[in-house]
């Protein structure tokens, strides 16, 4: 038995969002998926959309309870623009939702857990998306820089942390690329402008951050998804496919976030392609000036990358980054079966050590990470009135072997969030795939907490893991 000790002031946490949780209750605005749900509830498991979510808009005292019963010391969730606002083009506010949020930030604090707000969770409000193209059109940016302003005016009293964006890779690709989020687009010229104009709202904002923000204390950051590029094979064709995706899917916002400048190989591949994104000198010494304080990374499964079969140089065919490289499917790995996705520890090791050698080892904590499983009630203990998740206890622990590996090392790695606390509707997916410390019966809004949860509690209370020889190493 080895224990591995984490620092004391560690974030133990979970992770969420508005969209995913509050239900749709007297928002004055519909984001995409509220909006998509309503066109096509054929394509949402079970037709369950987001209207009630897990009640966290009517049921925050007793979730915000459960989550300090589960050990939570900090939770991030997002901040939506379709609530707050109720003139989205003059930023005017809705009175309900600044209740509402005082009221979830004041119970957080009260609770002993430390707020950690997020300004945009893939929801945009879906009449920007019919006035403006959405994230198409520099319009929306400076819209939502208006919002952001807004909450750093009404909150940064008592938030210290903020973050710009979560995953802004996944707008770009489920909206624009591969057809999983509205507006379900395959345009690769627009997913590249798409790309640079999320990246100018987030500078934007920190700017506006710096400007408004009223604690002395906080600080800005965003949420990427990253993870290596493993080739396939040792050769130059896998080899040169795995580093256009890492240099498309990590280092497009990566770079630009910490270093203030997008990486000068991508962007001389996509001027050749004719596909560069528009933008002026302006925007770009916005950009420069405006880097992140701290990093968010999420991280689920490995990416795996080989040449593409088939040349895509057709002129039947637009631009798509997959030009370059497409997916690789490793034979002989673990899998989550349940989510199709590859279990893979180390790789959390390889990215910690990325940032540490790579990105001057900017402080970074791992903001999502977490196991959807279905049917979870086939785990469930009558006697302990419990979900037995032992599979994801063993997920958590084998992760932060390799967090504390790179702690160890010297990376400058300050927090673990799960995602996430309570099992919440996850898109198209909905309720199809559970993640949570704590159940929900969607049916009877009752929830009650998993194995996991007293795990977590036992794991943030003495910020220590013990682990036998056959979890570490994985």
């Amino acid at each position: 038995m080895t224990t591995l000790n984490f620092p004391q002031n560690f974030w133990w946490g979970a992770a969420t969002s508005g969209p995913q949780t509050e239900g749709r209750f007297n928002k004055p605005h519909a984001n995409i998926f509220d909006y998509e749900f309503e066109m096509t509830p054929d394509k949402y498991w079970h037709g369950i959309g987001p209207d009630t979510a897990s009640n966290f808009y009517n049921d925050y005292k007793n979730d915000i309870a459960l989550m300090k019963a589960a050990g939570l010391n900090s939770v991030r969730t997002s901040i939506q623009w379709t609530r707050l606002i109720d003139d989205l083009e003059t930023g005017t506010l809705n009175p309900d939702a600044v209740r509402f949020y005082n009221d979830v930030i004041d119970e957080f604090i009260k609770q002993g857990i430390r707020p950690i707000m997020n300004l945009h969770h893939f929801d945009v409000p879906v009449d920007l998306i019919h006035t403006y193209g959405g994230w198409e059109s520099k319009d929306v940016v400076d819209l939502f820089v208006q919002f952001a302003e807004k909450c750093f005016e009404l909150f940064s009293d008592r938030v210290t942390d903020w973050f710009t964006h979560n995953e802004p890779m996944v707008v770009v690709e489920g909206g624009y690329l591969y057809q999983f989020h509205y507006p379900d687009l395959v345009d690769g010229k627009k997913a590249v402008q798409v790309a640079y104009n999320l990246q100018l709202a987030s500078a934007k904002v920190i700017a506006a951050f710096r400007k408004h923000n009223k604690n002395p204390e906080g600080k800005i950051g965003v949420i990427l998804n990253l993870t290596p590029n493993y080739p396939a094979s040792e050769s130059e064709a896998d080899q040169g496919a795995a580093h256009f995706a890492d240099l498309w899917q990590n280092r497009l916002f990566m770079d630009a976030s910490v270093k203030g400048e997008f990486p000068a190989e991508l962007v001389d591949i996509l001027r050749k392609d004719n596909v560069l994104w528009e933008s002026t000198p302006e925007e770009l010494a916005i950009i420069k000036e405006n880097t992140i304080d701290y990093l968010g990374v999420n991280f689920y499964h490995p990416n795996r990358a080989r040449a593409p079969k088939y040349s895509s140089d057709s002129l039947a065919v637009d631009w798509l980054p997959n030009k370059y490289f497409e997916e690789y499917e490793k034979r002989g790995v673990r899998m989550n079966v349940d989510k199709g996705w590859e279990i893979y520890p180390r790789a959390l090791y390889d990215i910690a050590k990325n940032i540490q050698e790579n990105y001057g080892n900017i402080p970074w904590f791992v903001s999502e990470n977490g196991m959807g499983v279905s049917r979870e009630d086939r785990y469930y203990d009558s006697e302990s009135n419990q979900i037995k998740d032992d599979y994801r206890i063993q997920f958590i622990k084998e992760h932060l072997y390799y967090v504390h590996k790179a702690i160890a090392e010297g990376s400058n790695c300050f927090g673990y969030h799960l995602w996430t606390p309570i099992d919440c509707f996850s898109w198209r997916n909905s309720y199809r795939n559970r993640y949570g410390l704590i159940s929900v019966d969607i049916r009877r809004q009752i929830k009650t907490l998993k194995k996991s949860a007293y795990f977590f509690k036992d794991l943030a209370d003495s910020s220590s893991l013990e682990l036998h020889e056959s979890e570490m190493e994985k």
